[in-house]
């Protein structure tokens, strides 16, 4: 039970992780503010080196991983580019972005109460990457 919770755990870290990436990529050349842009670029670095710890972490149990939900990766993607489309503001991406965040922070914590058996590790991963995701909220309020 605890490896199979603690894989299970570590794949929603992974989508997560990857569809902040992606996230995080498709709206960093819209951004005005060279302040702003480099925080986003700093917490891109963090989740990326999040990701390979992760990534290693599944390969230690033979384990490929998950990529985010097509439907919910589409979705986003499209969402994304639409409101860009209609006003590139740095507040429309930092209101994306936040929307994102919190998002993933609502899954990452779901995700923490379902699979109460996951190793401390994977847990302290979801932590961690959640904590991510509310510093950026955070820091990217004064662009909303």
């Amino acid at each position: 039970m605890i490896e199979q919770d603690t894989i299970r755990l570590l794949r929603e870290c992974d989508a997560g992780v990857k569809m902040g990436v992606e996230a995080m990529d498709e709206v960093l050349d819209y951004v005005h503010d060279d302040a702003f842009r480099k925080c986003l670029t700093n917490c891109r670095e963090k989740h990326v080196k999040l990701q390979n710890e992760i990534g290693e972490l599944l390969n230690q149990y033979h384990d490929e991983g998950k990529e985010p939900n097509p439907v919910a990766k589409g979705m986003s993607w499209m969402k994304t580019n639409v409101k860009l489309a209609m006003d590139q503001s740095d507040h429309t991406i930092a209101d994306l972005v936040t929307e994102g965040c919190n998002m993933g922070i609502k899954s990452l914590n779901k995700y923490l109460n379902e699979y109460k058996a996951a190793d401390e590790k994977s847990k302290s991963i979801t932590k961690r990457l959640t904590r991510l995701e509310e510093h950026l909220v955070t820091d990217i309020r004064q662009y909303l």
